[in-house]
């Protein structure tokens, strides 16, 4: 079949990777893609968020299945436009993204449907907010409600951060996005993230995974996109799994089913687990970056699979195949990320590194310029090994990036530090 992927980041590298992975697929087009999955798959220049070109790329290339990888398109109703037009699609339709698009939307859902998670009020006055802020007192956390590309959220540990973060929000440092504001009662734990498909109906696990969203070594630093993950996370048990299923996956899925709509696609929901008890932190409506460069390491080719069984209503038909195996990613980010940083800086030394089921760099920004890779983004780079332990995976993840020539880079030195 003949398959469309949309996105550019290391999460559609590694999704590009494992469906290639299967022979159901004959031909893989990205759009737009990057360099890294240039090597592997056809690339089409157009905007992901633009629905007529979208559409048009279907028609000219006989397109069988289109994957909406980033938040951006789904948001606009990219799958919405594609299922119109009678397109096998793979993510929700826009008011099913809400879920992401809109933290104050996924509040009213986890109240309709009791989900547990913290406790909350939203705002779009500064003052109104600042005055609710004082009252509750730090630590708290401030969310932008729109999406903010994984940015948006400010865990104030003191007062003064609170009230900057909400100047900065309601100030336009992410622009629409923080047209209101989100604050939650802060909740002390562990994070992880759990993945789970959705048909509309149906639920289906698909892997846990711990990304590291803070930019230095031991968690300190300002928020990123997240600067690694590893998969398994064993602080999801399995009975923490069955609760987070029966007590806040089902029923929203029930919920968006009761509403008239009904979510298909990925449910990635980051927890907050204590003492055996996960609580909600937050819904996003596509695959973790970086967590699906793990989970497809791991998954491989039955990843297709697994995802048109989704598209197709057929989840109850299928299961994902673990190993008993580990997967690491470490995220090689352009120095002074996630503030200003330089771009075009080259990178060398991929050439020389293993590509296999157990070793894969992913891309996300970069670019050939000359026939010279050339970093375009902030984060880079995901370095990616898979090992029979989780020390295992560290150690060769770590030892592919030691033979990364990029001076301009940087990364954490330890990632998976929770679980070892």
């Amino acid at each position: 079949m003949n398959i469309l992927l949309l996105g550019s980041g290391g999460r559609e590298h590694a999704l590009a990777w494992a469906i290639k992975q299967n022979p159901k697929c004959d031909r893989l087009i990205v759009a737009p893609g990057n360099a890294g999955i240039g090597a592997i798959a056809e690339l089409a220049s157009i905007d992901p968020c633009d629905s007529a070109a979208v559409l048009a790329c279907v028609e000219e290339n006989a397109i069988d299945f289109v994957v909406v990888g980033p938040e951006a398109p789904l948001a606009a109703g990219v799958a919405d436009a594609l299922r119109g037009a009678g397109i096998l699609t793979f993510g929700p339709s826009a008011a099913a993204a809400k879920l992401e698009s809109s933290k104050a939307f996924t509040k009213e859902i986890c109240d309709a449907c009791k989900a547990p998670t913290a406790g909350y009020a939203r705002f779009d006055d500064l003052e109104e907010a600042k005055a609710y802020v004082l009252a509750q007192g730090a630590p708290i956390v401030v969310k932008a409600d729109g999406l903010a590309a994984g940015k948006g959220v400010i865990v104030a540990m003191t007062l003064e951060e609170a009230l900057t973060g909400l100047e900065e929000i309601f100030g336009g440092a992410f622009g629409a996005a923080g047209a209101e504001v989100v604050i939650e009662e802060f909740m002390e734990g562990e994070e992880a993230s759990f993945f789970i498909l959705s048909d509309g109906e149906n639920v289906l696990p698909v892997g846990t995974a711990q990304d590291h969203k803070r930019v230095g070594d031991g968690d300190t630093g300002p928020n990123t996109g997240g600067m690694g993950a590893y998969s398994p996370a064993p602080v999801l048990t399995d009975a923490i799994q069955t609760q987070v299923l029966d007590q806040i996956v089902k029923p929203t899925v029930a919920e968006m089913a009761r509403r008239g709509t009904p979510f298909q696609g990925v449910l990635y929901a980051g927890l907050m687990i204590k003492n055996g008890h996960a609580r909600l932190v937050e819904y996003n409506v596509r695959f973790g970056d970086p967590e699906c460069q793990v989970l497809m390491l791991r998954l491989g080719a039955q990843a297709l699979d697994l995802l048109l069984a989704c598209a197709e209503g057929r989840l109850p038909d299928v299961q994902a195949q673990w190993a008993d195996d580990h997967a690491l990613t470490v995220v090689m980010a352009a120095k002074g990320y996630p503030g200003s940083y330089e771009k075009g800086t080259p990178i060398s030394g991929l050439d020389a590194l293993p590509e296999d089921s157990s070793n894969m760099v992913f891309h996300a920004g970069t670019a050939l310029q000359n026939g010279q890779l050339v970093a375009t983004g902030g984060r880079v780079l995901n370095v990616t090994a898979r090992g029979t332990t989780l020390r295992e995976a560290q150690q060769k993840a770590y030892e592919m990036v030691e033979q990364i020539d990029w001076p301009e880079g940087f990364c954490r030195k330890d990632i998976g530090w929770r679980a070892l």
